[in-house]
């Protein structure tokens, strides 16, 4: 009997503790910043930062596949700024890869860390995660980083702030920590 009653009592402080009311997690850290993305389409080596590196049986590397350009992945070195403009100066490089992954939409597959080597922020961000790039704003992992990034984790909602065909796209990053480390 007396199992009985504390097994009662246990399940109901677990329920209990189940059901009381969490605080939101409040973000250690937070960063705004923007990347570029530049994508080679045979005629501006100059300045492309991105190119197709893979794609489906039949396809070329100088413009996306049809058909939500499933099978396409892309590597990318693409400046990242402080604002929205191209010309701004660079804080840093995004460098990584996108993997167009559905045939019925556009959705990519992202990997990639910022590189940020300024006075204000030295050290690396990783990402990864599903972007279903038809919704306004999409969120994906923070994984992990170095120097002034060491171990943070935490969660960064991108957003497509600009695109110019399938030439020009521009990504803004609201990236908020949620595990901050120091040494």
């Amino acid at each position: 009997m007396g199992a009985k009653v504390s097994l009662i009592i246990f399940l109901t402080l677990l329920i209990a503790s189940c059901s009381a009311k969490r605080k939101p997690y409040t973000p250690c850290k937070s960063l705004v910043l923007f990347f570029h993305d530049i994508i080679y389409n045979g005629n501006n080596a100059a300045n492309a930062t991105s190119a197709i590196v893979a794609a489906p049986e039949g396809g070329n590397l100088t413009k996306l596949a049809g058909q939500f350009h499933f099978g396409n992945i892309a590597v990318f070195d693409d400046p990242i700024t402080l604002d929205n403009n191209l010309h701004s100066k660079p804080v840093g490089r995004a460098q990584g890869f996108y993997i167009y992954d559905t045939k019925t939409t556009y959705t990519s597959w992202l990997g990639f860390t910022f590189v940020l080597n300024t006075t204000d922020h030295q050290g690396t961000i990783t990402f990864a995660g599903a972007d279903p790039i038809m919704q306004k704003t999409r969120d994906i992992s923070v994984t992990g980083g170095t120097g002034d990034f060491f171990m943070h984790r935490g969660i960064a909602t991108i957003m497509t702030d600009a695109f110019e065909g399938e030439v020009y796209f521009r990504l803004r990053v609201d990236i908020k920590f949620y595990d901050c480390w120091s040494y």
